[in-house]
């Protein structure tokens, strides 16, 4: 019993040592784990035979998806950026009239999914729309007697979509111009440049790093898209996956079109990282004024204030109004019965998968704080990479090893005790949520991240003189100080949950319906009168990050530092 004691006293110090120094590490390496397991899987059925199934594909379609989502990315990265770009240059440097509310209702769009403003469009324009039965009515015109753009259609696809994404360039690039000083811009106008030269050749190459990473962000979104294109007839990689994986039935083949998709994403995160290496531009005067802020003439601010309102109408204030006006001329006729049934649904998803991807948040940001080493930092930025996969991938990549596992596990039930469980995982929400927390895990991260960053590390070293442990520090120091970021956290991923649509299709329990996928079964249907009450309600909850960030917005002044 004496010869025992002082090695249960050595041992018990020793494994509390080796827990406070490896412990927070190796959460992080399982949080990192568990988001790379779908994109892992995905990569790893790349070279997998796919048999007849991927040679009918690559013989029919694939030429077609790989078309469509190029076009698509190209055409919505020249809008997005002529739009956001043009716009932020216009609201921090010049003075017009309505600047002040332009500046921060340029960001309004945002909460518009991108198959909801097809909807909204659709009806308005289609043919038996109010715009062309006008024309009609007020020419006297027949079927063939005028021609009319096809909204369903690519350009109409990267239209819409430039006209919802563009907030994403139009954020970054005003961060970056408000951050140029005055010194930079009178250089050029010693050297004879006029105010667009100045433009084009020395604020847009200093804020090239941030265009880049809007734009990135942006085509991201793009190829994420699945009811839109979807809607509109445009086959890409995403519609190709649905199809492959519930229309024929085919796991590889499926799985492989994921691959190509994030092949995609790969080459656009390639870019943007190669595009900030490469700019190498700075301040070398280290005298900063505010830019200052030109009084533009009557014609020309007529034009400054059409070029930012034309954005806000067509992305935000007309298709909400279309969305209103279809919902009180008809809309769902459920309201009020089965309606709250897909309201439950979405907001039960939305809850869990906020509250999950902020706990994770704070357990990676705090161990990254506390461990500052090579594997706690590339374990973060691991389990912050799913929001640049677009859904449909980690939906295929989350269904394979789940399906696999409730395959395994209806096999030893059976054999074990003559039961079978059924699917546990892939018939319920904990596929929806698993995939929701992988895409969405980013959001929370880097706003929690951002606002434990803030708190000074004296907290830390008073909390530990006073015997409290590392958890105990961040449960009750760290935690109430954040309690404001950590709402934000939460707000953004349940918003980003709401509009979700391509995971949701794919992985939802059989008779399982949320607000989005019943939008997007009642527009499928030609029944988009209907389909605007959910639409509506989506944009609806969509505001609420679109106020957050427009009171940050206000509240940030052109040459603050």
């Amino acid at each position: 019993m004496s010869s025992e004691a002082p090695a249960l006293g050595v041992a018990a110090p020793a494994a509390s040592k080796w827990r406070g120094r490896y412990g927070w590490t190796l959460l992080t390496v399982a949080i990192a784990g568990f988001i790379a397991l779908p994109i892992v899987v995905v990569t790893a059925h790349v070279l997998m035979p796919a048999g007849e199934v991927w040679a009918h594909l690559w013989a029919t379609v694939l030429q077609r998806y790989l078309t469509n989502s190029i076009g698509l990315v190209l055409g919505v990265g020249v809008g997005v950026t002529l739009i956001g770009v043009g716009t932020a240059w216009l609201v921090v440097m010049c003075r017009f009239p309505g600047r002040g509310v332009l500046q921060w209702a340029l960001l309004l769009p945002l909460a518009v999914p991108t198959y909801v403003i097809a909807y909204a469009y659709t009806d308005l324009l289609q043919y038996a729309g109010p715009v062309q039965s006008g024309l009609r009515a007020f020419f006297d015109w027949g079927r063939n007697d005028y021609w009319f753009p096809e909204v369903r259609s690519l350009g109409g696809a990267i239209v819409l979509m430039s006209l919802v994404l563009y907030p994403y360039v139009y954020l970054l690039s005003r961060a970056a111009f408000i951050e140029q000083s005055v010194c930079a811009l009178e250089v050029g106008r010693t050297l004879g440049r006029g105010p667009w030269r100045l433009f084009l050749t020395v604020a847009v190459p200093l804020a090239r790093p941030a265009i880049v990473g809007g734009v990135a962000l942006a085509l991201m979104e793009t190829l994420n898209d699945f009811g839109a294109v979807q809607f509109f007839g445009v086959d890409t990689f995403t519609t190709g996956i649905y199809r492959t994986w519930f229309g024929l039935g085919e796991q590889a083949a499926a799985a492989q079109l994921a691959a190509f998709l994030l092949i995609f994403v790969f080459i656009l995160l390639a870019l943007e990282r190669w595009s900030r290496r490469q700019a190498q531009y700075f301040h070398t005067s280290s005298r900063y004024r505010e830019l200052p802020q030109y009084q533009l003439g009557p014609g020309r601010a007529a034009l400054a204030c059409l070029a930012c309102t034309l954005p806000v109408l067509l992305g935000f204030l007309l298709p909400a109004g279309l969305l209103l006006a279809m919902h009180l001329r008809e809309g769902d006729p459920l309201f009020g019965s089965r309606f709250l049934t897909y309201a439950g649904n979405s907001l039960t998803l939305a809850l869990v998968a906020a509250a999950l991807a902020v706990a994770l948040a704070v357990v990676l940001s705090y161990a990254v704080r506390l461990q500052r080493n090579v594997v706690s930092t590339w374990s973060a930025r691991v389990a912050s990479v799913g929001y640049a996969i677009p859904g449909s991938v980690i939906a295929v990549g989350v269904l394979i090893p789940l399906g696999w596992l409730d395959t395994r596990l209806n096999q030893f039930m059976s054999g074990q005790f003559g039961i079978l469980p059924g699917l546990l995982f892939t018939g319920t929400m904990v596929a929806l949520v698993y995939a929701y927390v992988v895409r969405f895990l980013a959001v929370s991260f880097n706003t929690v991240e951002a606002s434990l960053g803030k708190i000074t590390p004296s907290m830390d070293a008073v909390s530990r003189t006073l015997g409290k442990g590392a958890g105990e520090t961040l449960r009750r120091v760290h935690m109430p100080i954040m309690r404001g970021s950590l709402l934000a956290a939460a707000i953004l991923v349940f918003v980003d949950v709401m509009k979700e649509l391509p995971a949701t299709i794919i992985l939802r329990p059989f008779n399982f319906d949320t607000l989005a996928v019943r939008a997007y079964e009642l527009a499928s249907d030609e029944r988009l009168a209907q389909a605007s009450t959910s639409a509506l309600t989506i944009v609806a909850v969509g505001i609420i990050p679109v106020i957050l960030l427009s009171l940050a917005m206000s509240r940030s002044r052109p040459g603050s530092q």
